[in-house]
Order: C-alpha cells, then sequence, then structure tokens
C-alpha cells in the first residue's frame, strides 16, 4: 500500500507489506531504479512475518520536499539521514536494512553511524560508503571505464543529456549493469516513471558531482561527512551480496571491503546476477535478509 508521511526535509512516499507487528525491513533503490525493484522480495518477506517499508528516495516518484529552499542535495549523507528520519517518523527503534546502490549507501551509513538503530544489514556490492577525499585518484582504466555516466554528469552537457534523455540513459545502464538480465520493456517503463520527479535530474547530478568533491555538499549534514571520511567501520550483522555480472562494481571489487565490517560478516557472490539484485534474484535477497532475522 503506497503511503506518505513527513520526514525530516522530505514527505516521503513508500510502499508498506507486511504486519504491522512484524520485523521492520526497510528495503532502498538506488539509481536509476525505484520501489518496483523489490516487488518480488516484498511478498517473500511478509509471507515471513516481515514488515516491509519500500521508500522512494529523495528525487524518485512520488517523494517530495517539504520546502523550495532545501538544497536538492544527493549527497550520502543526506540519504542517510533521510532513512534515519523516516524511521523516526515511523516510530521505529530498530530495523534490518537492505539495499543496493545510493540505497545500500545510506543502509551501510545508518549501520555504521547509528548500529543501534540496525538489527542487521543486507548491502549490495560490499561497503558503499564513498571516500570523497581520495576520490580524486586514479583507478585502474578497466575500472575508470565503467564509470563512464558520472564524469558524463559532471559537465552540463550531461547535465542535459540526463534531462532530455532520461528514460533512454536509465534503459541504457540497465542494460550495461545487468548484462545477464532479460527485462522486458514494461518493467523497465514502471520503473522509469519515477525519473519524472520534479527534482529528479537536480539531484542526481548533485549526488555524481559531490562524491568527486566538484561541489558543495547541504550544510545541514556537513558534520556526517566528515564522520563519512573517516571510514566508520559497520559492526551490525551483515550480509554482503555481489552478482557476479556486476557491470559497474566487478565482483572482485566487494573483497577487499571485508575489512570494514568488524561484526558478523558473510559475502556471497551470484552466478548469474548482475547489478539490480533484488529484481533479478529476488530469492536470494530475500533468504539473505530473513537469515539476519533468525
Amino acid at each position: 500500500m503506497l503511503r506518505h508521511i513527513k520526514a525530516g526535509v522530505v514527505e516521503v512516499a513508500y510502499e508498506e507489506s507486511g504486519p504491522a507487528d512484524g520485523t521492520p525491513v526497510f528495503l532502498l533503490h538506488g539509481f536509476p531504479y525505484d520501489v518496483h525493484a523489490y516487488g518480488e522480495v516484498v511478498p517473500l518477506l511478509a509471507g515471513a512475518g516481515c514488515r516491509t517499508i519500500v521508500p522512494y528516495l529523495r528525487g524518485y516518484g512520488p517523494t517530495r520536499f517539504l520546502s523550495a529552499s532545501t538544497p536538492r542535495s544527493g549527497q550520502q549523507a543526506v540519504l542517510a539521514h533521510d532513512l534515519r528520519a523516516l524511521m523516526d517518523a515511523l516510530e521505529v527503534e530498530r530495523a534490518l536494512l537492505a539495499g543496493f546502490d545510493w540505497g545500500g549507501r545510506a543502509a551501510c551509513i545508518v549501520a555504521a553511524l547509528w548500529p543501534e538503530r540496525v538489527l542487521g544489514l543486507v548491502s549490495g556490492a560490499g561497503y558503499n560508503i564513498q571516500h570523497i577525499p581520495s576520490a580524486g585518484k586514479p583507478q585502474a582504466p578497466e575500472r575508470e571505464h565503467r564509470l563512464w555516466y558520472q564524469y558524463y554528469f559532471h559537465g552540463e552537457r550531461g547535465r542535459a543529456g540526463l534531462e532530455e534523455n532520461r528514460y533512454e540513459l536509465g534503459r541504457l545502464l540497465w542494460r550495461l549493469w545487468s548484462p545477464s538480465w532479460r527485462f522486458d520493456e514494461a518493467t523497465y517503463k514502471r520503473t522509469a516513471a519515477s525519473f519524472d520527479n520534479p527534482d529528479f535530474v537536480e539531484v542526481v547530478i548533485h549526488s555524481y558531482r559531490h562524491r568527486f568533491g566538484l561541489v558543495p555538499g547541504d550544510p545541514e549534514v556537513e558534520e556526517t561527512e566528515a564522520r563519512l571520511a573517516g571510514r566508520p567501520p559497520i559492526t551490525v550483522p551483515t550480509v554482503v551480496l555481489h552478482g557476479y555480472d556486476n557491470g559497474v562494481n566487478p565482483a572482485a571489487s566487494s573483497e577487499a571491503d571485508r575489512r570494514f565490517f568488524t561484526g558478523p560478516y558473510e559475502r556471497r557472490v551470484i552466478a548469474g546476477a548482475g547489478h539490480n539484485l533484488p529484481q533479478e534474484v529476488p530469492g536470494d535477497f530475500a533468504a539473505a535478509v530473513l537469515s539476519l532475522r533468525r
């Protein structure tokens, strides 16, 4: 059921399913995706007695900013603050957090900085917290070419391209990042409708410029960004899921992340899956969440 609630600086639109007294699970999407990524995960979790909450992130779908003066920031810290504010608004003291891409980043940050709020974490592709101080350091060419879209967004040509071609660009990224997933046009179209949010372009462009230190962040979360620069460890029980065919984050990229997880930890590499794990392999994703509940 689609619901709305004021949480922090946004009115969050979210889908809720399952028993009200069930174990709360927040399922968080990334770019360029939306709540439909969890369409087949939710019934599995709700059927197992979980209360699932799947929000549209800021800049996506029906979620809206409460004030025109709020910076349309897409930096990592604001995503985590949005998640914590949503938990507060829903009066959820502790929950399981699960996400990938931007959503996985928000979940990782809340788990790292406010572990008392987190029962367990499922993170797609590892430790997703950005280390902005080292963002200017070149990586291997094989890794750099996968990030072409980020560099594209650094210029005004990229902003215009996203504004004019958001539908086609999102579909291209789906194909490149999940090369073994055979989704149809109707499946993509359901999600792409969320990109018509009036703040989508501004939030996305800010996200990909801020992570490289090219633009300032929201002053309200600078203290959080400073803490993230220290690469805080994640102490809560964690399952890292990584698709072997991930076209943007190679499976090997999460191997070195083990040092950032100091609590109970398991890493599962899933053959035949790419970047959008909950939509490609919903059974594996749900199983990871339920393993933490047990």
